[in-house]
C-alpha cells in the first residue's frame, strides 16, 4: 500500500463527518428507530457476496499420504502402480479424482503424487512441503492407515502424537499455500478388511509377510486375545479418524469425508487380489467417486 501525506484539513473533515454522523445514530436511537429508512441509490444496492470458501473445480491437484494412494498391488504383486491411484491416476478403468475434475490432457501435466508406500502421519510434513513446491489448489490426504498397521497393537501411534503430526502437516501447509484447498480421506475401516480378506487362501499367505501385522496377524484365530487386539486397532483407527475431523473443521479450507472411506461397504472385488488388503483398481475407483462427490458437493458430509 502506498504512504499518502497526512493532510490536515482533510483529517479535520472527515473527523466532523464522523462525529454528525454519531450523533445522528444516537437521536435516532433515542427517538425508538421508528423513522423511515433512507432512500436512494445507496439503498438499492445488494450486500457484496463473500468469496466461497470452498472452490469446486481447483485446476491442480496434489496427492500425499500412503501406500493407498500409491495404487500398491492394485496393477502387480507387492508394487506400486501410481497410474492407477485413485488421487492422480491415468488408468482409464479407475477415472482417478484428477482425471474427473481436470480431464484427461490437463490432469496429465497439472497433478501430481507424493504418497509413499509406508508412510505414517509423521512423513506427511515431508510430503505437503514437496506439493507445495508445485503450488496446487487442492491437495488430498490420505494418511493413517500405517500408524495402525504395526507389527503389533502396543506398537501403534499414541493418539495425541498422530494429532500433533498432523497438525505440523497443517500448519507447514498454510505456511507456503494458504488458500490452497484440502481434501482429507478418514482411515479405511481394518477391521472389514481383515474380515474380507481372511476368507482367501491367498490373501493369508500375502499376509504372513507382515502386511498390517497389527491387525492381520493370525487371521483365523477367534480367542479372546486375538478378538481384543483386532478390537484395540478398530479403536484406534475410531480415533484417528476423530483427530482427522476435529483438525480440519478447525481450517476453513479443508474438508473431511465424513467418514465415507470408513463406512463404505467393500467386497472382494475392490481388494487387490495379490494382497487381498489394498484396493483393486476397481476399489481405487470406488475411492475416487467418493472423492469427487466430496470435493464437487455444496454441503460435504463432514
Amino acid at each position: 500500500m502506498r504512504n499518502r501525506r497526512y493532510r490536515p484539513r482533510a483529517a479535520v473533515a472527515i473527523a466532523t463527518a464522523v462525529l454528525l454522523g454519531a450523533t445522528a445514530v444516537t437521536a435516532c436511537d433515542a427517538s425508538g428507530g421508528d423513522s423511515p429508512a433512507p432512500k436512494g441509490p445507496s439503498a438499492d444496492k445488494p450486500s457484496p457476496k463473500p468469496t466461497p470458501t470452498w472452490d469446486a473445480s481447483p485446476n491442480s491437484l496434489a496427492a500425499v499420504g500412503d501406500s493407498i494412494t500409491r495404487g500398491f498391488d492394485a496393477c502387480s504383486v507387492l508394487a506400486d502402480c501410481p497410474e492407477a491411484s485413485w488421487a492422480t491416476g491415468t488408468d482409464s478403468e479407475v477415472r482417478s479424482l484428477a482425471t474427473r475434475l481436470l480431464g484427461k490432457e490437463r490432469a496429465a501435466g497439472n497433478s501430481w503424487n507424493y504418497a509413499k508406500t509406508g508412510a505414517r502421519m509423521e512423513d506427511l510434513t515431508g510430503q505437503v512441503e514437496q506439493a507445495a513446491l508445485k503450488r496446487p489448489e487442492l491437495i488430498t490426504v490420505m494418511a493413517g492407515a500405517n500408524d495402525a498397521c504395526r507389527p503389533s497393537a502396543d506398537s501403534m501411534t499414541p493418539v495425541a502424537e498422530f494429532r500433533a503430526d498432523f497438525e505440523k502437516a497443517m500448519r507447514a501447509l498454510r505456511r507456503e499455500l494458504p488458500k490452497t484447498q484440502v481434501y482429507v480421506t478418514s482411515v479405511p475401516d481394518l477391521k472389514r478388511l481383515w474380515s474380507k480378506g481372511r476368507a482367501n487362501p491367498l490373501g493369508k499367505q500375502i499376509w504372513k509377510l507382515g502386511i498390517c501385522s497389527s491387525m492381520l496377524a493370525d487371521p483365523d484365530a477367534r480367542d479372546a486375545a486375538a478378538t481384543e487386539r483386532r478390537d484395540t486397532v478398530q479403536s484406534r483407527v475410531v480415533a484417528y479418524n476423530e483427530v482427522l475431523k476435529d483438525v480440519c473443521a478447525k481450517d476453513l479450507r479443508c474438508r473431511y469425508d465424513g467418514g465415507a472411506v470408513f463406512d463404505y461397504r467393500f467386497d472382494g472385488d475392490q481388494l487387490s487380489h495379490w494382497d487381498w488388503f489394498h484396493p483393486s483398481k476397481d476399489g481405487q475407483s470406488r475411492l475416487a467417486e467418493l472423492a469427487y462427490r466430496q470435493v464437487k458437493a455444496k454441503n460435504p458430509e463432514g
